[in-house]
């Protein structure tokens, strides 16, 4: 994977100061450590960082090409995953390659279809083509948004990067927030609202998106969305039929020049993943490094609830042996867990997942000592419904996000004047029917079956978007590609109109799913009941979490007081109650490590409020 940037109207910016570009690429050097390059003209400044997988010879950017006239150049994120098919499209019209990289496809794609190319793409990406001779700029994300597109628009000017750091290198960009920011930081985070930004000006281009800036001026439109479908399938043809869409896309994940691995945890995604690429790479003598992650003392201090039953040890255990796999836990400490907190927010920009977030980034900088790319199982559980939120009746038929039932909470925490302005409970609710009123239902035979197609969307576009997010930005921070194959949007697709009652195959979450696997792996992996990701229970996490918040809202000068009230946070900091922040990932500890987060980011990033 790789990290792009540029701006277009603000050539002379950058010839005045040349060390603005040197910034922006060395801020976003993590995320392509292996190469890069720059394009500068009159018009247009495009930057490129890249972790060389595919094509490590010929693959560097900024691509260009000329056809008819026109120079194209290309900064690309992103892998596509039928390059091969797209390729022999473009030669059977009269096109050439010099290169076999997807980069190449991509740009000459976009030669031949233009704004329609997107629609042909199997992959994830986020790039920008600007057209020399017109003075445009055409601009993409992936259908599900996996990679990450973000831009800034300044009167007639733009600039875009992978990373919101790399807008903020530009000096026309400042760190403000307002209103709107503060109630997404607060009332929605760690989750955010498809194509916002945050800070202001900065806004980011949703899941399926694409458009031209020209003229000073961007318009955009959406070129893929989920769409309402009958289905006449029998449940054996829905078995077959995603059977072939899961491990067609595990298969196609698989192209690299350089060794890939999976990420292991003993739960039922991971594990058919690991399946299907082991027995790939056993065709051809080759043996799968697979990897998982831990805490120092876990098994010490591990209770079961009715969100983890059990412990991954020796679900893992049982895969690792099945698989005869090379594998590798890594375990974590609680020092480098609570420290990793802020360097998290680091890599997201933003404050985020907290312990979720910084596990998974200690996890990837050890796994990017033996591999540089890695599939993992994230987004089958919003596919084929897997959370509690899926299964519980109560929960899943009320109101609202389902996964945040305590924005009167949340609300408590702002600054009297700034909930004022806001309206709390309208702005969280106005969202979820902005998402729920895409479904008709035209199609749903039960008010079950339109209920469930609305959780679909609301997993789709809020909490998957969070985890990819987190994804993309923790494993990026160490140069780490990791794919993700349940997020081929061909599965997303089918499943967004799969009937209910094929998914909940015998009462069980990811029923369908299991019934794929049902023959492939062992039976105690099948029907193991759902693990979410592995976090903590060590005592000394929570301890040290409430000692650095005591610490904070001791300090009347933290910065975090100019939106939350001091009383409000010191009745926090001696709760015993149970909060769920941001469903069971998030309770109480965690909540707290979201409000140090939040400290530590406006310090860090001298952010100002503004109305």
């Amino acid at each position: 994977m790789c990290a792009i940037a540029g701006a277009i109207g603000m050539s002379d910016m950058f010839y005045d100061d040349p060390k603005i570009a040197i910034d922006i690429r060395n801020c976003l050097k993590h995320r392509g450590p292996d190469q890069d390059g720059f394009y500068i003209d009159d018009d247009a400044v495009l930057i490129h960082t890249r972790l060389a997988i595919i094509d490590i010879e010929n693959g560097t950017q900024p691509m260009i090409a000329e056809d008819r006239g026109e120079e194209y150049v290309l900064v690309y994120n992103g892998e596509l995953y039928n390059t091969d098919e797209i390729r022999n499209e473009l030669i059977a019209l009269g096109y050439s390659f010099r290169t076999h990289s997807d980069t190449e496809v991509v740009l000459k794609a976009f030669i031949e279809w233009r704004e329609d190319a997107p629609e042909r793409f199997n992959g994830i990406y986020g790039f920008a083509i600007w057209e020399k001779n017109k003075k445009s700029l055409f601009v993409a994300r992936d259908k599900l948004g996996v990679k990450p597109f973000f831009y800034g628009i300044f009167g007639d000017k733009l600039i875009f990067s992978s990373e919101i750091k790399g807008i903020l290198k530009c000096p026309l960009a400042k760190p403000k927030v307002d209103t709107k920011g503060i109630a997404e930081i607060i009332l929605i985070g760690p989750g955010r609202t498809s194509g916002y930004g945050v800070f202001e000006n900065i806004s980011e281009l949703r899941p399926g998106e694409c458009g031209f800036f020209k003229d000073g001026k961007l318009k955009t439109h959406l070129y893929f969305s989920l769409e309402e479908k009958s289905s006449s399938e029998s449940f054996e043809e829905t078995l077959e039929h995603t059977k072939f869409l899961v491990t067609d896309a595990i298969k196609r994940q698989m192209v690299s020049d350089v060794p890939i691995g999976t990420f292991l945890s003993g739960g039922l995604d991971s594990s058919a993943i690991s399946s299907v690429v082991s027995s790939a790479l056993k065709e051809k003598g080759e043996r799968l490094k697979t990897f998982s992650v831990t805490y120092k003392d876990n098994d010490k201090y591990f209770t079961k609830n009715k969100f983890q039953p059990n412990s991954d040890s020796e679900y893992i255990l049982i895969m690792q042996d099945y698989l005869n796999s090379d594998h590798t836990t890594v375990t974590v400490d609680t020092p480098l867990l609570v420290d990793a907190n802020y360097r998290a927010v680091d890599a997201r920009d933003l404050p985020g997942m907290v312990d979720v977030d910084s596990s998974l980034l200690l996890f990837c900088e050890r796994v990017k000592e033996d591999r540089s790319v890695v599939l993992s199982g994230e987004c089958a559980d919003e596919i084929f419904g897997g959370y509690p939120w899926y299964r519980d009746k109560e929960i899943r038929m009320t109101d609202g996000f389902p996964w945040s039932q305590v924005t009167d909470f949340r609300a408590s925490l702002l600054r009297k004047n700034i909930a004022k302005k806001i309206n709390p409970s309208a702005f969280v609710y106005q969202k979820y029917l902005d998402t729920i009123d895409q479904v008709s239902g035209e199609f749903d035979k039960t008010p079950t079956d339109k209920r469930m197609r609305e959780m679909y969307l609301l997993n789709i576009y809020w909490f998957m978007q969070n985890l990819l997010e987190r994804k993309d930005r923790m494993s990026m921070a160490c140069g780490l590609e990791v794919r993700v194959p349940f997020c081929d949007y061909r599965i997303a697709e089918y499943l967004y109109n799969v009937p209910w009652e094929y998914k909940d195959y015998k009462g069980r979450e990811k029923g369908l799913l299991r019934k794929v696997f049902e023959d492939i792996l062992p039976s105690e992996i099948v029907w193991r009941k759902k693990s979410p990701y592995p976090k903590t229970h060590n005592p000394s996490y929570t301890k040290a979490i409430d000692e650095q918040f005591l610490k904070m809202v001791d300090d009347k000068t933290s910065p975090v007081f100019e939106i939350l009230e001091r009383t409000e946070l010191l009745k926090l900091a001696h709760t015993t109650d149970t909060i769920y922040w941001y469903g069971q990932l998030m309770a109480t500890p965690q909540t707290k490590a979201y409000l140090l987060q939040i400290n530590y980011w406006i310090k860090k990033l001298n952010v100002t409020f503004v109305d």
